[in-house]
């Protein structure tokens, strides 16, 4: 007759190793693990602000129609590379601001301040605006956002409606509003350093008006062009 089977001791080595591991990693409190989650999201936030999108809120009607004002919008950190805060330098270089471009950037007259324009000019082309119309290069630039809040006729001489030609350094750019006829920019305070160029615009995520308090629900999720 076969003996009889011994009763198995593999339960109380388990139980004997479960409390070990017990003891090494005591289980974490509910307010610990509250607080971790609240810093790795905080860290996250941080990450994605600094090196990938950014929102902002256009104040101005200087971007009509293309952005209204109470338009909310999201900003690419990574189109043009990634850069260090604070100190700005540009770690990883993934391409440069092409005409056309809507983007935000340093306001060169006041760094404490972020600005948004369209990219009209890159390095090394001419500009020139007569009677509302800009030139590049000597060819007029058909640019289908432009926006003239005053009509047609062009004022006498001011660099609004008169202007250049001027060269673009190498690393500037050359920028204007849409809304040309009461825009702040280029024409009057001269280029913007590739290095100040924050990111490129790249939707409407919201859209408020703040007078009448009601949402513009039509412009939610609006590509921006």
């Amino acid at each position: 007759m076969p003996a009889p089977l011994e009763p198995s001791t593999a339960p109380a080595v388990t139980n004997d190793l479960e409390s070990l591991t017990a003891d090494r990693w005591p289980a974490k409190s509910a307010l610990r693990e509250y607080a971790e989650a609240v810093v790795m999201a905080l860290l996250l936030a941080v990450v994605i602000r600094t090196f990938v999108v950014q929102a902002f809120k256009i104040p101005s009607g200087s971007m009509l129609p293309t952005l209204q004002v109470g338009d909310h919008i999201l900003v690419s950190k990574f189109a043009y590379g990634i850069r260090l805060p604070i100190v700005g330098t540009r770690l990883v270089s993934v391409g440069t601001p092409e005409r056309g471009d809507v983007v935000v950037f340093v306001y060169p007259v006041d760094p404490t301040k972020d600005f948004i324009k369209r990219v009209v000019g890159i390095p090394g082309d001419v500009v020139q605006i007569r009677n509302k119309h800009v030139y590049i290069n000597g060819e007029v630039w058909d640019d289908t956002h432009a926006y003239f809040a005053d009509g047609s006729a062009p004022g006498s001489g001011t660099p609004r409606d008169m202007y250049g030609p001027v060269t673009v350094p190498a690393g500037q750019l050359f920028v204007m509003g849409d809304n040309r006829d009461r825009s702040y920019d280029s024409r009057f305070w001269g280029f913007v350093g590739q290095e100040e160029v924050m990111g490129k615009a790249f939707l409407i995520y919201w859209s408020w008006d703040g007078e009448d308090r009601w949402v513009r629900w039509d412009r939610l999720g609006t590509v921006i062009h």
